[in-house]
C-alpha cells in the first residue's frame, strides 16, 4: 500500500442540506412556525465526514452517485472546495440528487431527506482502483444506500483484502428495521462508530455496557457517540468514556457526529493512542456546534484550531 494517492476513500451518500434554524419548537401537524434563520449547504453525513477530514490534514476521495442538476453541481463545488477528490462520484441517469431539510430546535432536530441518487449507488460502483488508491476506507448512511447494502460485508472484505483499515458509521435506520448482519459484518470493520440510540437498536440492549457485551465476539473497536455525554470507547477488552467539550453558545449539532468521525478517524490514520483519537473526535463534535451546518466550523485548519483555543481553550497537538 506505499503506492496510495489517498488517505481515505469514502462511500456514502450525497446530499445537500436545507437548514431552518432557531424555531420556537418542532414542527407539528397541521401547524405553522417560523424559522429565524437559514443555511443552505452541502449535506449527508459522508459528505460532511469527507470535509471535515479533509481540512483536518487527511487527503480524501470519494465515491458516490449525484444527479445531474443544480444541487448536484453544488455538491461537486463544494466538496472540490474542501480539497476533496471528486474523480469517484458518478450521475445518475434517471434520479435527482438527494435533499435533507432540516429542523433545528435547541440541540434536538427532526429531518425530511429525499435520496435520489443516492439509492442507486452499488458495490459495481466501487472498483478495486479506487480502493487500492487509498489506505482507509470509511462507509456512511448505509440504510440510504438500498442498492449497497446488500454488498456491504462484500465491500469491507475486499478492503481488507486489498490492505485498508476500515471504519463504519450506520446512521439512522429510517425504516427501523435494522437489517444489517452485524457478525458477519463487524469482524472486518475496524472502528464501528454508532451512537447510542443506534448502537441499541441494532442489539437490543439498554446500556453502552450491555450493548457492548452483546457484540464483543465480533467487534473491534467501537466508539460510541453520546451527545453531551461524551463518548464510549471500547478497543475490544477495555471501555473508556470521553467528555465532551462543551460551551454554551451552540449554533445547531448538525453534523456534530460526522465531526466526531473525521476528528476520531484524522488521528487513527496517523496511527495514535485510542485516547488521543478519541479526544481529538470529542473536540471536532464541539468545534462544529459552533457555527450552523456541517462544515462551516471547518473553513480551514486555522479556523479549526482558532475555534478550539477560543472556545474550549484547546490548542491540538
Amino acid at each position: 500500500m506505499n503506492n496510495t494517492t489517498f488517505d481515505v476513500l469514502v462511500v456514502g451518500e450525497l446530499n445537500v442540506d436545507l437548514i431552518l434554524n432557531k424555531l420556537n419548537t418542532l414542527p407539528a401537524l397541521g401547524k405553522e412556525i417560523l424559522a429565524k434563520d437559514m443555511t443552505f449547504a452541502l449535506g449527508s453525513s459522508a459528505a460532511i465526514f469527507a470535509c471535515n477530514l479533509s481540512t483536518l490534514g487527511a487527503a480524501v476521495t470519494f465515491a458516490g452517485k449525484i444527479g445531474n442538476d443544480f444541487f448536484g453541481h453544488k455538491v461537486l463545488s463544494e466538496l472540490s472546495s474542501k480539497g476533496v477528490d471528486t474523480s469517484g462520484i458518478v450521475y445518475s441517469r434517471t434520479a435527482g440528487t438527494g435533499i435533507s431539510i432540516a429542523f433545528s430546535h435547541e440541540q434536538e432536530r427532526a429531518m425530511i431527506t429525499y435520496p435520489g441518487a443516492m439509492e442507486e449507488l452499488d458495490i459495481a460502483d466501487i472498483t478495486d482502483a479506487m480502493l487500492t488508491s487509498a489506505r482507509h476506507l470509511h462507509v456512511s448512511s448505509i440504510f440510504l444506500q438500498p442498492a449497497l447494502k446488500p454488498d456491504l460485508c462484500r465491500l469491507f472484505a475486499r478492503a481488507k483484502e486489498l490492505g485498508l483499515t476500515t471504519s463504519l458509521d450506520p446512521q439512522w435506520d429510517p425504516a427501523e428495521q435494522w437489517d444489517i448482519d452485524l457478525p458477519a459484518l463487524l469482524p472486518y470493520v475496524d472502528i464501528f462508530l454508532p451512537n447510542i440510540a443506534e448502537l441499541c437498536a441494532f442489539t437490543g440492549g439498554t446500556s453502552v455496557s450491555t450493548c457492548l457485551q452483546m457484540i464483543s465476539a465480533y467487534a473491534n473497536i467501537v466508539a460510541v457517540k453520546h451527545g453531551e455525554a461524551g463518548a464510549y470507547i471500547w478497543d475490544g477488552q477495555l471501555l473508556f468514556h470521553q467528555p465532551s467539550f462543551t460551551q454554551t453558545d451552540i449554533a445547531d449539532c448538525i453534523g456534530a457526529g460526522d465531526s466526531f468521525n473525521a476528528g476520531f478517524i484524522s488521528q487513527y490514520i496517523r496511527k495514535r493512542s485510542l485516547q488521543q483519537c478519541a479526544e481529538y473526535a470529542a473536540l471536532a463534535g464541539a468545534v462544529n456546534t459552533t457555527a450552523p451546518g456541517g462544515t462551516t466550523a471547518f473553513h480551514s485548519l486555522d479556523t479549526f484550531h482558532a475555534i478550539a483555543i477560543q472556545k474550549f481553550n484547546y490548542l491540538p497537538a
